[in-house]
């Protein structure tokens, strides 16, 4: 139930959910393996799964293929005895190098069974709609029985913890009083939208591509929205006025929304949208001069200032950029820290 990561082969277009519900349906039951702790240079993150059907069939990885076969013969177990269990590997230096990585690690496993008569096709469900929707979801599982606990965003009374879970999307073993818990954060991966097709839009398309994130740009002016300016093939180009491709796109707390036209009867109309959506980082290109006349305009058209104080300007970090392309690299790291925050936050 992982999501977007940067640049693995294929990882946008691996389904393991998906596939999981189809086997499911057609079998009564799946084992679902998910990463649940890593040490070192393990290559799949915490949060990586795979789903293993009865035929033996499966989809997803736990380690990139060094501990594939393990883990799909465990699942076989866990489909014949319905027990949950937790499997620890050591990933030694020989063999992390023929999986590619720098040195060797080690992973943590947990393997269960789900049923269609007892509420796998449900928790299935949820969280294809909590992806599809991009509303995110949150699944505490103790590892001792596989029990678990549902949180969805804007469930009232969210434990705090659960609460930045749905902000940080960071998926952790933990230890409570109850044993050890796998607590799940099931959020989208963060996307950028970008509006206006613009010579900073070209690299940030490129930039974004390189750091694994999708990016949408939107411009009305069909000789700015032309794929032959973009070298980033996975950037998604709409020809429409913001107003219109907004609310079709949707907007939410995992998209981040840069004004790069300049062109204030384009950017306006994005960022009235934007700042009502609670977007995870809003920011407009221009001078203070210019911010000053654009809170003028939006004060006017009914944002209040409590809203208009979410807009980033100018937009970017302060590094000194002046060329498109420098400009870009400023607006991308600022995204990235949005999304992910500082290390020293982190502790």
């Amino acid at each position: 139930m992982t999501e977007l990561q940067p640049r693995i082969p294929n990882a946008a277009t691996i389904d393991v959910l998906g596939a999981a519900r189809d086997w499911l349906s057609r079998d009564g039951q799946v084992a679902i393996a998910t990463v649940i702790d890593t040490w070192g240079s393990a290559p799949v993150p915490v949060g990586g799964q795979m789903a293993i059907a009865a035929d033996g069939n499966f989809q997803g990885s736990v380690s990139g293929g060094c501990i594939e076969g393990d883990v799909i013969i465990e699942g076989g177990e866990a489909l014949a005895d319905g027990k949950p269990r937790t499997l620890t590997f050591g990933v030694a230096d020989e063999t992390a190098w023929r999986a590619g990585l720098p040195c060797g690690g080690q992973v943590r496993v947990l393997v269960e069974r789900l049923d269609k008569d007892n509420g796998g096709d449900a928790l299935l469900d949820r969280a294809i709609a909590a992806r599809e929707s991009r509303h995110g979801l949150v699944i505490k599982t103790k590892l001792d029985d596989a029990s678990r606990t549902l949180y969805e965003r804007g469930d009232a009374n969210l434990p705090e913890d659960i609460a930045n879970r749905f902000r940080t999307a960071k998926s952790q073993l933990i230890e409570s009083p109850d044993g050890a818990v796998f607590v799940h954060a099931l959020v989208p991966p963060a996307r950028i939208i970008a509006i206006g097709a613009t010579h900073i839009a070209q690299v940030l398309a490129q930039l974004a591509a390189l750091s694994g994130y999708e990016i949408i740009i939107i411009d009305p002016r069909t000789a700015f929205a032309d794929p032959a300016r973009f070298g980033a093939p996975d950037a998604k180009l709409v020809a429409e006025w913001p107003q219109d491709a907004l609310p079709r796109l949707g907007l939410d707390p995992y998209t981040a929304v840069l004004t790069l036209a300049h062109v204030a009867h384009i950017d306006d109309e994005a960022l009235k949208l934007a700042v009502r959506a609670n977007c995870l980082y809003v920011a407009a290109l221009g001078s203070s001069r210019n911010h000053a006349k654009r809170r003028e305009r939006l004060l006017a058209a009914g944002i209040t200032e409590e809203e208009f104080a979410r807009i980033k300007a100018p937009i970017g970090l302060d590094i000194g950029a002046q060329t498109p392309a420098e400009i870009a690299v400023s607006i991308m790291a600022e995204v990235i820290l949005a999304v992910r925050g500082t290390k020293k936050a982190k502790g």
